[in-house]
């Protein structure tokens, strides 16, 4: 059916594609989400294009306004996306050009090319940002329950066994770090994002005089100075994914420090470890076991970095042989940028609305942390300060464990004379250092779980991220 609108298939061409041809190629059933981009770029392009007397004053309105009016349309739900015109940008052209002749026009001296990487460079710089505050969002959760919880001690694991005693509130101070460098990987990632690469054309740039600077001025791609930043070389600019590549890589990284959070809370919420109560809102039950709350929330988390680290891998691959400059594999890209974007938003927002209700078993934690093994380096430290090498001490200290173990009794409950039996050099003083509080408290240097260290960090955090949110 002529639908009198343009297509993009030009007088090269004497026959139509194809139904299964234009099925197959078809972008715009996911690629329409660029849209509110795809607009702001061409009336910037038109702005432009007005300023170097290609665009006449009264035609650079009616665009406009004509773009405006398609806006407002697809807003309220009532715009048809026809598949015939391929992708999100020959759908809002040929709709204005049908509305508005000096559409036409609009355009002259860029390509779907050039077009393509603007819009996805518009539309990543937003959810940079969005994640961004989901990000420092997180965090002071995060930091507020560690503030909450500073009594609360548990045991620190290697290889899921138990190491040394830790406070919960150093252990989730160390998600923040975390979040902290994911931030700034979402900041580096931004900054090579915000690059204009408008004008670059399809492959060579244009023979057409125009202001790229000025473009990109109007789309804010700038710098701290309120520079311009414009792409240096046109074929790289209409062939790079690079800024896809690495959002998609920063929120793998992101995606690992989430799964890895939540696997803490699925070991911590089962009967076995006890540390925590997880929100009623936030978990489910099970169609046949009627006793069960399952961490379900956490598990999809966990489970979503593996379509993360997919989407990644699906970048790479796609890129990896690829010749200059374009080429229509590209298109395959956006599903890929998209859902990483989706996925890594919804998972940080849900698990932060999860954490702002959790409750810790502090009992149940504190008697976990008391178990004087935990304690056993502490012992081998009192040796080395008895002047005894660390070596020797890592070794005096094993033996005294497995007395402990063939006695099916603590190692705090061996008696002086046991102690002494194995090293002369213990004295009385050797039960203190089986007191918990103060054995954290001793872990005083920077980055250590004492309290007060601990406190110095969450302190330090809320005075940051207070700053940052000014």
């Amino acid at each position: 059916m002529n639908t009198g609108k343009p297509v993009s298939r030009s007088g090269r061409f004497e026959k139509k594609p194809a139904k299964k041809t234009t099925k197959f190629t078809q972008s715009v059933s996911f690629d329409w989400r660029l849209w509110e981009y795809d607009i702001a770029g061409s009336i910037a392009h038109a702005m432009m294009l007005h300023k170097i007397g290609i665009l006449t004053k009264s035609e650079l309105k009616s665009i406009t306004e004509g773009l405006k009016q398609i806006a407002s349309e697809i807003e309220r739900g009532e715009f048809n996306w026809d598949e015939t015109f391929e992708d999100v940008h020959m759908n809002i052209e040929a709709e204005l050009t049908s509305r508005v002749p000096a559409g036409a026009k609009l355009h002259t001296a860029r390509s779907r090319n050039d077009q393509v990487s603007l819009d996805m460079r518009l539309w990543l710089r937003h959810e940079i940002i969005s994640i961004c505050k989901e990000i420092r969002d997180f965090q002071q959760t995060i930091v507020g329950l560690a503030e909450k919880n500073i009594g609360i001690f548990i045991p620190g694991y290697t290889h899921l066994q138990r190491a040394q005693p830790v406070l919960i509130s150093h252990h989730l101070l160390a998600y923040v770090e975390m979040l902290e460098r994911d931030y700034q990987r979402y900041c580096d990632c931004f900054y090579r994002t915000n690059e204009c690469p408008l004008g670059s054309g399809a492959i060579a740039g244009t023979t057409i005089p125009i202001n790229r600077e000025s473009v990109a001025k109007i789309l804010c791609f700038i710098d701290e100075e309120d520079r311009p930043r414009v792409t240096q070389n046109s074929m790289d600019a209409v062939s790079d994914r690079d800024f896809v590549i690495e959002f998609c890589a920063a929120s793998s990284i992101t995606a690992v420090h989430l799964s890895r959070f939540a696997e803490d809370i699925i070991l911590w919420s089962t009967t076995e470890f006890n540390f925590i109560k997880l929100p009623d809102e936030f978990t489910t039950g099970s169609s046949l076991m009627p006793q069960k709350k399952n961490p379900d929330i956490a598990e999809l988390i966990r489970g979503k970095t593996g379509r993360v680290i997919g989407n990644l891998t699906t970048l790479l691959t796609l890129l990896k042989g690829l010749p200059m400059t374009y080429n229509r594999d590209l298109q395959e890209d956006k599903e890929r940028m998209f859902d990483t974007a989706d996925t890594i938003k919804a998972s940080l927002n849900v698990f932060n609305a999860m954490m702002t209700n959790v409750e810790f078993n502090k009992e149940v934690c504190n008697s976990a942390a008391s178990d004087p093994l935990l304690l056993a380096t502490d012992l081998a430290d009192y040796l080395v300060m008895k002047g005894l090498p660390f070596r020797k001490a890592h070794h005096i200290v094993g033996t005294l464990v497995s007395i402990a173990e063939k006695k099916k009794t603590r190692l705090d409950e061996l008696s002086i004379d046991e102690f002494k039996s194995v090293c002369p050099e213990i004295g009385e003083d050797v039960f203190e250092v089986f007191d918990l509080n103060k054995a954290i408290e001793k872990r005083n240097i920077v980055g250590a779980p004492s309290i007060r260290e601990v406190k110095k960090q969450i302190s330090r955090w809320k005075k940051q991220l207070k700053d940052l949110n000014r």
